[in-house]
């Protein structure tokens, strides 16, 4: 039932040592927070290792005390996000340069003489992305309150430590130390779809991420390795002020990390990754990868790409507009012929996030500040998909179309939720995926009249592939396969499941109504990258 009390599972056992530790722990991480909120101002090193210290925490409770477990790493990153609301609270708007930034000194392992400065920092751009991650990764560990019963212990502390490996790639302001925080991403996501996969296939899924992503980051590899042993530096900085990179170097590099992040977006040909990742990973892995895990592509172009090797950027424009414009036709016409309810959303999220590198490549602060926006629009829409999938999966066991009709007579709330973020992925006025796909348009089209075009093809065949989805699994007459038969008690979803909802639904919507929530913490940052 909707309303059941056993749906949250939130009962600690007060008698037990393991909750009295517990107290203990949220005391003193209370009050660690407190002294470097209100005492010694923001650090974004404390905040790094914030969901290492979870991790520490978790690995010393017993497996078998489950509850205290998912409390905890519930808990945590609770307190994470909570941290990154500050982050936002006290972010200077009219600020265009890097705010809280932090120093660390390291040696480089291959010459002990040399060091630089690990600067962590984090501007508009970032801003929201952090905010972004630590939101989906609660989120995350509360959908999956009831639905992992093998190794939960390392279940939570692969979700900490994905966590901290993404708040590293968003605020760092080194290129090695960025390259090796981009590249663990994939450790945590690859265990995840191994150990926690739902389907036979899931080790090739996993062994295609992790060699498709690895492989295009060995050229940026190779670029950064060459611009220190050219330049003796890889702080972002430096050779953003201090290094006037040539012509024939520019479109090199940007070659070389194009790949990487290409790979990552992604862009064809190299797409073919996700879908497999989509389908063999769990519920939250689905999640995390869609939501986050594509933005470090987007992400790599904007901090890096973008700003270091300018004139190559518009050199290899039309390149960008051509695989882009192909992504959206292709992914978008694919979607509508996919039988699997995860492939269809994968394929979506492909052609959306090619929408966004048109807007990338439009180089004006419209179509820059649409990809962004669209990208954390992207971020709930996308998330929220995926959790409606996993919802009907817990239940029914199948994620096959042909074995859905007629949810909306046992799932009323369910379907007026997937009717909402149905019409969220189509772009409906009001929502946050609207605002973002009008200005990336806007944007492009005073670069280019012919991409605007082909890239607004896709909100048509958005429309046709979503709406024939939502109406193939929702109406018509009930199931009666012999197989799949569908008892006689309700299925809605529980409160657990529509507290998850809320958030996603909440931010869809006010970035739909004022979007300038974001872009006014964009435009500093903006004009200082195109500038």
């Amino acid at each position: 039932m909707f309303y059941s009390v056993n749906s949250f599972g939130f009962n600690l056992n007060k008698n037990s040592i393991y909750s009295t530790f517990f107290k203990i722990f949220i005391g003193f991480l209370l009050s660690a927070i407190y002294k470097n909120i209100f005492i010694f101002n923001i650090n974004l090193f404390f905040f790094l290792v914030l969901p290492i210290i979870g991790c520490i925490i978790v690995g010393f409770i017993p497996s078998s005390n489950k509850n205290l477990i998912k409390e905890t790493g519930l808990f945590v990153s609770a307190l994470v996000f909570l941290y990154s609301l500050l982050l936002w609270i006290n972010f200077d708007n009219s600020v265009c340069k890097f705010q809280y930034t932090e120093n660390m000194k390291y040696l480089y392992p291959w010459d002990s003489e040399s060091c630089t400065s690990i600067i962590l920092g984090v501007d508009g751009i970032s801003l929201f992305f952090i905010l972004l991650t630590t939101l989906l990764i609660f989120l995350c560990i509360l959908a999956s309150w009831s639905n992992i019963h093998s190794h939960l212990k390392e279940y939570i502390i692969c979700f900490l430590v994905l966590e901290s490996l993404l708040l590293g790639v968003f605020m760092t302001l080194d290129l090695l130390i960025f390259y090796v925080l981009f590249e663990s991403t994939l450790i945590p996501m690859y265990i995840m779809i191994l150990i926690w996969g739902s389907r036979e296939r899931k080790v090739r899924a996993a062994t295609m991420l992790f060699i498709y992503t690895l492989f295009g980051s060995i050229f940026m590899l190779a670029g950064i390795i060459y611009i220190y042993w050219v330049y003796n530096s890889t702080d972002y900085n430096i050779l953003l002020s201090s290094v006037n990179f040539s012509f024939f170097e520019q479109k090199l590099l940007w070659l070389a990390f194009f790949l990487s992040f290409a790979t990552k977006v992604p862009m064809l040909p190299v797409h073919i990754w996700l879908p497999e990742a989509h389908v063999e990973a769990p519920t939250s892995g689905s999640v995390i990868l869609a939501g986050i895990l594509l933005k470090l592509g987007t992400y790599g172009f904007l901090r890096f790409s973008l700003p270091l090797f300018g004139e190559a950027n518009f050199y290899f424009a039309p390149l960008v507009y051509t695989i882009s414009v192909l992504g959206v036709i292709y992914t978008s016409l694919t979607a509508i012929r996919q039988t699997d309810f995860k492939r269809i959303i994968a394929y979506t999220s492909v052609a959306h996030m090619n929408i966004v590198m048109i807007g990338l490549y439009s180089f004006n602060t419209i179509g820059l500040s649409g990809s962004i926006l669209q990208s954390v629009s992207h971020g709930f829409v996308s998330s929220a998909l995926f959790l409606i999938i996993g919802v009907v999966y817990d239940r029914f066991h199948t994620r096959i179309i042909k074995y859905y009709s007629g949810l909306v007579h046992i799932m009323p709330l369910y379907s007026v939720v997937f009717l909402f973020f149905t019409m969220a992925n189509i772009a409906l006025p009001g929502t946050s995926s609207f605002v973002g796909e009008f200005l990336i348009l806007a944007g492009s089209f005073r670069e280019n009249t012919t991409v605007t075009f082909l890239g607004a093809t896709g909100m048509i065949l958005g429309g046709a592939y979503s709406l024939w989805l939502y109406n193939r699994i929702v109406y018509g007459n009930l199931k009666k396969d012999e197989n799949y038969v569908y008892l006689k008690y309700s299925y809605d979803i529980n409160r657990r499941e529509f507290y998850v909802f809320i958030p996603l639904i909440l931010g869809t919507i006010i970035l739909g109504i004022y979007p300038n929530i974001l872009l006014q913490s964009l435009d500093a940052s903006l004009l200082n990258l195109l500038f």
